[in-house]
């Protein structure tokens, strides 16, 4: 028995368990089997594999165990936790500030573990830094500022708070009032602050372009395109050649749409419906990017590097150069692009009959807004009325099923700036999401599904390679302190084991339009678990999919390229 508790606790790391829970894991169901494993585990602690914290059993630390690699996060508040990479057994360990050393935020530290600091069993392992392994950042972002006879850089970032001291000789012609990049930065004792050099001047604090530079420098994101890939695309043209829509479907005189926000500026999906025997058609078509993109060329290695465009506030910075984001990859109204379509046949109550996939050409006859076609929809009067009403009807059907058949249906709020013409923020407002939005959201939705099954799940031949958009399962520990969190407001979400998409919708309709709407919604959000890009496919818990990709964004997602 006390080898087979040594092996439990060496297979389990960081396991910290009951003596009742023990003996169920062990197979011990008699009295006489219990008292035993009582006894061993009181031996066990008194030789010091074990430690025992209120009624629960855990492995007690090693001497290797007390010295911590891992990455330091620093909170506002001037403390720290440190994310172990060796060690199995042990969680986060807090490190107080005056412990914290010459580190900052992100970096990798040795951290060692003190004894601990309060009688409370339940709170972290406490440790002091000792060694900062490498830097996560070696550039740091911030605001010049002069004090005195010195010159300070104030980082950007909140979590680095101590102010860098430039040497006057080393400001790189920056005034006080300039957003600038400090480098070499060289930090040895912790009670005099770190020393750098301005390594680039950006401009004025607080313009628009400035602070998308800092920002963009602050995060590591490539906001000036590599020579080489602005020069191939340079050499892409708006034209077509003859040759090349010889090799695809040409569904230009088709009427096909956008409907986008406001300020969109690429539009790289676009719907278009007709009439079939037993219900519809749904095409969704996508933007050709690869075509203008050879796998392994500057354009290419420059988007993969990027993996995103990055959206902020007014601004972007694109996977693509501009003139292939919001040029010819764009379908514009009016001008004919070259696509990636998806017709899909559904039935009148929204099953799927068939589908397939061709290369085509296209011409956008409009472009709406999102508002634009909610006001079509409402008033059944506007260009193209009957595509936008009836591609609503089929939307609204599709999601009904959708929900039926256990996508989770959350609802969380977001907000736009309104901006004045020299991009300051006047105004925040909330997003009201209408059916127009749900209405590109369901046919982005199918149309990924049907690409991922199509390659995933043939009907003839093998799987392919390909990238899966999946979700798992929810974490059990976090789902139980959901169901307690809900518990204490009300509601009743059964036992946490059982817990399904379908008892969250109804917990979520149950909340609709209460005060606790958006605090149970953004905990629900909190306790599934991420969403990833790989090649395994487990599908996709959250929307209820066996198969589900990223195809529909190819403009500003890699994944989908």
């Amino acid at each position: 028995m006390k080898r087979l508790l040594i092996a439990f606790f060496k297979n389990n790391p960081g396991a910290s368990v009951k003596s009742r829970k023990l003996a169920k894991e062990l197979g011990l169901t008699s009295d006489h089997e219990y008292a035993a494993l009582k006894g061993h585990l009181h031996q066990l602690v008194e030789e010091g594999f074990l430690t025992r914290q209120g009624k629960k059993y855990k492995q007690a630390l090693t001497k290797e165990d007390r010295v911590v690699v891992g990455e330091l996060t620093i909170h506002k508040g001037g403390y720290g936790f440190v994310i172990p990479q060796n060690s199995k057994r042990i969680g986060d360990v807090f490190v107080a500030e005056r412990n914290l050393g010459t580190a900052f935020h992100g970096d990798l530290v040795e951290t060692t573990l003190l004894a601990r600091q309060s009688a409370d069993r339940s709170k972290s392992l406490e440790g002091q830094v000792t060694r900062v392994v490498s830097r996560k950042h070696a550039d740091i972002t911030g605001t010049l500022k002069r004090s005195g006879s010195f010159y300070i850089v104030r980082p950007d970032l909140n979590e680095i708070n101590r102010n860098i001291y430039v040497p006057r000789e080393e400001l790189l012609g920056a005034e006080p009032g300039d957003k600038v990049v400090v480098g070499e930065i060289v930090w040895d004792n912790p009670t005099l602050n770190p020393e750098g050099k301005v390594t680039r001047k950006l401009g004025k604090a607080g313009s628009p372009d400035v602070e998308l530079a800092a920002i963009a420098e602050e995060f590591g994101l490539s906001h000036i395109f590599a020579e080489d890939a602005l020069a191939e695309a340079g050499r892409v043209t708006d034209e077509i050649p003859k040759k090349e829509l010889k090799k695809r479907k040409d569904i230009r005189d088709q009427v096909v749409i956008t409907i986008d926000p406001d300020d969109a500026k690429d539009f790289d999906d676009a719907l278009s419906i007709e009439d079939i025997k037993g219900g519809h058609r749904v095409g969704v078509h996508i933007a050709d990017v690869g075509h203008y993109i050879e796998p392994g060329s500057a354009l290419d290695e420059e988007a993969h590097k990027r993996g995103n465009s990055v959206y902020l506030v007014g601004k972007v910075i694109p996977m693509l150069p501009e003139n292939l984001s919001n040029g010819v990859c764009s379908l514009k109204p009016d001008v004919d692009r070259l696509a990636y379509s998806v017709f899909i046949d559904l039935t009148h109550d929204g099953k799927v009959m068939g589908s397939s996939v061709a290369k085509t050409a296209i011409n956008n006859k409009r472009r709406f807004t999102y508002d634009e076609a909610q006001e079509v929809i409402d008033s059944g009067k506007g260009d193209y009325v009957d595509t936008v009403r009836k591609l609503n009807g089929v939307a609204q059907l599709l999601r009904a099923k959708r929900m039926a058949e256990g996508s989770v249906n959350f609802h969380s709020d977001e907000v736009y700036f309104e901006l004045d013409e020299d991009g300051k923020p006047t105004a925040v407002k909330r997003k009201k999401l209408k059916e127009s939005n749900n209405l590109v959201e369901e046919f982005m939705l199918l149309a990924n599904k049907v690409v991922a099954a199509r390659v995933g799940a043939p009907k003839k031949g093998a799987p392919k390679p390909f990238v899966y958009r999946v979700h798992d399962r929810p974490d059990g520990e976090k789902i139980t302190e959901f169901a307690r969190f809900v518990k204490s407001l009300g509601y009743n979400v059964g036992k946490p084991d059982s817990i399904s998409p379908r008892t969250i919708n109804k917990l979520l309709e149950e909340v609709k339009d209460k005060p606790e709407e958006a605090i149970v919604n953004e905990v629900a959000i909190r306790s599934m678990a991420k969403a990833i890009y790989t090649t395994e496919n487990i599908g996709h818990y959250g929307l209820g999919f066996s198969h589900y990709s990223h195809f529909t964004s190819p403009i500003r997602r890699y994944a989908d390229l």
